[in-house]
C-alpha cells in the first residue's frame, strides 16, 4: 500500500518483545533538527513504552546524517548497547548529494551490523522535500523514529533469543 494512504507507524503492540532487559544507543543527526528531534522523541517514547529503562538508553548527537555511522560506532564501543538506532534526515534538494549520503550511511550501518553481530538501525528519512519529512516525523504518515525503535527491540530480542534451537519465527 502506498505511504500516502496510511500511517506507516501502526503496528501490533502485542507482538513486540519486552525491552526491560535491553540497552539501546540512539545517534541523532543535528542537521534538519526540527525533523530529527521529532524522530528522537518518537523513538525514545516507543522504547520506554515497551519497557526500556531510561538509564539503559544512551544518546549522542552528531553534526549530520553522514556522521551517523561513525557516531554509532563510537557509542557502541563506549556503551555496548544491544542495538544502536541512527536517526537523520537527508532532503533531496537540487543536487544528488542525498544519494551519496544515504548510500554511505546505509552501507556503513549494514557493514557494522554484519561485522559486529549487533543491530545498527537505519532510521534516516530520505524525502524529496521538507513536507514529506514532516509527514514522516510525527505527521500524517506516523513517525519513523517509532518504527526504528520497534525494529531495534525486535533485533535485540532476536540476538538475545535462546540458543536451544526453539526460536519462534513468527508465522
Amino acid at each position: 500500500m502506498a505511504s500516502a494512504l496510511k500511517n506507516l507507524s501502526e503496528y501490533d503492540e502485542s507482538t513486540i518483545p519486552a525491552a526491560d532487559d535491553m540497552t539501546f544507543g540512539i545517534v541523532v543527526a543535528e542537521w534538519n533538527a526540527r525533523i530529527t528531534h521529532a524522530l528522537y522523541e518518537g523513538c525514545y517514547d516507543a522504547l520506554i513504552k515497551h519497557g526500556a529503562k531510561a538509564e539503559n538508553i544512551h544518546t549522542i548527537q552528531v553534526p549530520g546524517s553522514f556522521e551517523l555511522p561513525a557516531g554509532a560506532r563510537m557509542l557502541a564501543g563506549r556503551e555496548n548497547p544491544d542495538a544502536v538506532i541512527c536517526l537523520g534526515c537527508v532532503i533531496k534538494g537540487e543536487t544528488s548529494h542525498n544519494e551519496y549520503i544515504n548510500h554511505a550511511v546505509a552501507t556503513g550501518l549494514v557493514n557494522m551490523s554484519i561485522a559486529s553481530g549487533r543491530a545498527f538501525i537505519f532510521g534516516v528519512l530520505t524525502p524529496d522535500n521538507e513536507q514529506q519529512a514532516i509527514d514522516r516525523a510525527g505527521g500524517k504518515h506516523g513517525n519513523k523514529g517509532i518504527e526504528a525503535a520497534i525494529t531495534a527491540i525486535r533485533m535485540a530480542a532476536l540476538k538475545k533469543a535462546p540458543k536451544d534451537g526453539k526460536r519462534k519465527i513468527g508465522f
